[in-house]
């Protein structure tokens, strides 16, 4: 995975900087997202393996699956995009691509994404409280997605970026068998 974000960094990178200068931002954050989701169709991921399907059909085929899906997402740079992409046959890294997009663009409107996995459903107040410290943390607004996770048995885990808070019961459980064994 860390390979295909080192791959997918300039494609990213490249995108956000001409929908900045277009002033595209959430258009381009919706065509990524689009283009994302039928990457990883399992139907579609069998062609996009076929070494028998040329680039240029390749990307022929995969405009017209967006054009059906939501043509009025795709702008003509998109097209380009994933033209580009099919010809160098690195289709597969449009999911990495648009996560390294929303990075860059949550950057650039000063915003965090961050996710809450609680074992129970967070109330109201902890997914405020929460949201507060990590505002306070990182000095930005935090988008916090919620998710419930019972395999931790208890506790949650908060994470933002590079930043892992683990607080769960099968977190403590681990580092205190870590503890044991040395």
């Amino acid at each position: 995975m860390a390979e295909f974000t080192t791959i997918a960094r300039p494609y990213a990178q490249a995108a956000f900087k001409l929908a900045q200068q277009k002033q595209a931002l959430p258009a381009w954050s919706d065509m990524l997202g689009l283009a994302a989701v039928v990457a990883t169709d399992a139907g579609l991921r069998k062609l996009l393996d076929n070494p028998r399907i040329t680039p240029a059909q390749l990307a022929e085929l995969f405009v017209e699956v967006l054009i059906d899906i939501g043509g009025e997402r795709l702008s003509e740079e998109g097209r380009n995009l994933i033209r580009l992409l099919a010809e160098r046959r690195r289709l597969v890294l449009l999911p990495e691509i648009f996560v390294l997009y929303e990075q860059f663009k949550n950057e650039a409107e000063g915003a965090i994404k961050a996710q809450l996995i609680t074992a129970f459903p967070a109330t109201d107040a902890q997914k405020q409280t929460i949201a507060a410290a990590l505002k306070h943390r990182f000095g930005r607004d935090v988008q916090l997605e919620y998710i419930t996770d019972p395999t931790l048995m208890g506790g949650a885990v908060v994470r933002a970026g590079d930043l892992v808070i683990d607080g769960s019961v099968r977190g403590k459980l681990t580092r205190l068998g870590t503890a044991l064994n040395h």
